[in-house]
């Protein structure tokens, strides 16, 4: 029998560092997966939270704060808890077989979307920062993603993929430095809003609020539940889906004030992130021009994988040419219409689906709860 020994400060020193080591890798890898081509550009945030103003900010960044928290937390719980043979069972568990068989494949439908949708983001950082072809960009990112697929370039991806979390504090340093060099013009965006022709994801801030976690949620159901898989706790779980969560929701809300400040100025770009850094510097801008794309080719990849991967097993002939068919469909499909109208039509048609997911997701919810109250 071993003898017993009492834990020593560092011993439990390590127990801590490696827990909270291992919650801000989960947190960092939501904040990563959530940054492509809308978030990065900024035409995701204004759509769901500036064109609304006030209510648009804070109305709507506090509800995906709160959803958000709840729908990470539950993907992680569940997939820590059932660790299912295939992440995408996760729909099957809230949904049912024929409902959840339904949410399985319209997933893969609007992850393929999703993948059209950073092809147009592309396109947009060429056309409007560089001035050049919009198809030089669109092309140029899906070949770049095509090949990365084809031949398994997974380590290049991971290191590039580093620069997600520094995409998310540089945007929240340009939305304070937008509501720095212009704090009366919060207030003036606001009161200028209904003379303004935006684009806005839904009728009402509460809707867009909800339509924009119902299309994360779409994005995340099977990432997180894999993830969840993967956690050694159920407090490691809930604790890194908070972490994750709530730093995107704020980097949301902050991104959100800074583009209301200049409302004048983003209103109507493609690309309202790049008019913010041309305020502080040339230089500058085109610096984060080259991390949008990195962040947008970081999050294509994966999205073109899940896709492929869900017809043919990886790295088979079949899953190579598959990979190459749906790049070049999805690149003809994202530059056909405008950046901004393809996050409008994408995201916000997919958000409307998700908040049925969202539905029958606090239904399971509730049902578990009121069965452990009763036993």
């Amino acid at each position: 029998m071993a003898a017993h020994t009492t834990p020593t400060k560092a011993h439990l020193g390590t127990v801590e560092k490696t827990s909270v080591l291992r919650v801000l890798t989960y947190a960092g890898a939501i904040v990563a997966f959530l940054i492509g081509s809308g978030f990065a550009t900024g035409q995701e945030i204004l759509q769901y939270f500036t064109s609304y103003g006030y209510w648009g900010v804070f109305g709507t960044g506090l509800l995906v704060l709160v959803l958000m928290t709840y729908v990470a937390v539950e993907f992680f719980l569940v997939g820590q808890a059932k660790k299912f043979e295939r992440p995408s069972l996760i729909f099957h568990y809230y949904c049912g077989k024929h409902l959840g068989t339904f949410f399985d494949f319209f997933s893969i439908l609007f992850v393929f979307l999703s993948f059209t949708v950073m092809v147009a983001g592309a396109g947009a950082v060429f056309e409007e920062h560089y001035g050049t072809s919009k198809y030089i960009g669109g092309i140029g990112l899906a070949a770049a993603v095509g090949i990365s697929v084809w031949f398994g370039l997974k380590s290049l991806v991971d290191v590039i993929g580093k620069i997600g979390p520094l995409i998310v504090v540089i945007a929240i340093a340009l939305g304070f430095v937008g509501v720095i060099r212009n704090p009366g013009g919060i207030a003036e965006g606001n009161a200028l809003l209904p003379t303004l022709e935006l684009t806005q994801a839904s009728t009402n801030w509460f809707m867009s609020g909800l339509s924009y976690v119902g299309f994360c949620m779409l994005w995340l159901a099977a990432f997180l539940t894999a993830l969840g898989k993967t956690s050694r706790s159920r407090k490691e779980a809930a604790s890194g889906a908070m972490v994750g969560s709530i730093a995107f929701s704020v980097a949301c809300i902050v991104v959100g004030l800074g583009l209301l400040a200049n409302i004048t100025r983003v209103g109507g770009t493609e690309i309202p992130m790049l008019v913010l850094a041309k305020d502080v510097n040339t230089v500058l801008a085109s610096g984060i021009s080259v991390m949008i794309l990195a962040g947008i080719y970081t999050t294509a990849v994966p999205l073109l994988w899940t896709v492929s991967s869900r017809f043919c097993a990886d790295k088979t002939p079949r899953f190579k040419y598959l990979t190459i068919g749906l790049a070049v469909v999805g690149t003809v499909i994202g530059l056909v219409l405008p950046f901004s109208q393809m996050v409008n039509i994408v995201y916000v048609i997919n958000g409307y689906v998700g908040i049925l997911l969202l539905v029958l997701m606090l239904a399971k919810t509730g049902m578990r709860l009121v069965r452990r109250q009763a036993l």
